[in-house]
């Protein structure tokens, strides 16, 4: 049997550094901003864009073929996904209940993840379209609603490391239901539930949808700290 330390007894006090003002050196004063506080180190540097060429031209999207050098020095092929953005919409009905409000969703099948998702609506930005315009247009023809009230969320990168897809959640309110109009490759079934029903569904992983997990838990995250 090993002997037993005799080491004195750490206290954690006892090491903690003086305070600082933060004024001359940019650390925390403990005060928060709103803002993420940077590790000092040296400032990040771009790397240069040296040529690029389209690989792939589609309908909903383009490839790029980008030669890139890195700040380091190396020179390689970056390819990159050019997409003129999308929409989401998170669209509630609180005529119920205000605080566990009906959500919209829709299940339909996606074929390159080879299975049905439960999602919320959205779609692309068509080339001079306003983003909500295409968010207006969009939850008419997957959904019949309309919103009197609109609000944006959120707006995010959906894969930046290969993606240059920017996507924007706008929150509808007020809300009422109508015809859907949805393209001819769409087939879908819409789903209301309650927004409880929707986050046990994400507590059981069986919301695998990104842009939907992002909508739905900063809808609870608002409602719970009164923000809306």
């Amino acid at each position: 049997m090993a002997a037993p330390s005799k080491k004195p007894r750490h206290n954690p006090s006892s090491k903690l550094p003086a305070q600082s003002t933060g004024q001359s050196t940019g650390q925390s004063t403990g005060q928060s901003t709103g803002q993420p506080t940077a590790v000092p180190g040296k400032p990040l540097k771009k790397p240069r864009l040296i040529s690029s060429k389209i690989a792939y031209k589609g309908r909903v999207f383009d490839v790029h073929a980008d030669m890139v050098e890195e700040v380091s020095g190396l020179v390689h092929q970056r390819d990159v996904i050019h997409h003129n953005g999308s929409v989401v919409i998170l669209a509630i009905d609180e005529s119920e209940s205000s605080t566990d409000p009906f959500v919209i969703l829709e299940r339909q099948y996606r074929h390159a993840a080879s299975q049905f998702l439960l999602e919320l609506p959205a779609g692309r930005i068509e080339p001079n379209e306003a983003p909500l315009a295409a968010a207006k247009r969009e939850m008419i023809e997957e959904t019949g609603y309309r919103a009197k009230k609109w609000k944006l969320l959120t707006r995010y990168f959906a894969s930046p490391g290969f993606l240059g897809e920017f996507m924007q959640i706008y929150l509808a309110r007020q809300i009422t239901e109508g015809i859907a109009q949805p393209e001819a490759d769409e087939q879908i079934k819409i789903v209301r539930i309650r927004l409880s029903e929707a986050l046990a569904l994400i507590r059981a992983n069986k919301v695998q949808d990104g842009k939907t997990l992002i909508g739905i838990l900063l809808l609870d995250a608002a409602l719970r700290e009164g923000r809306l």
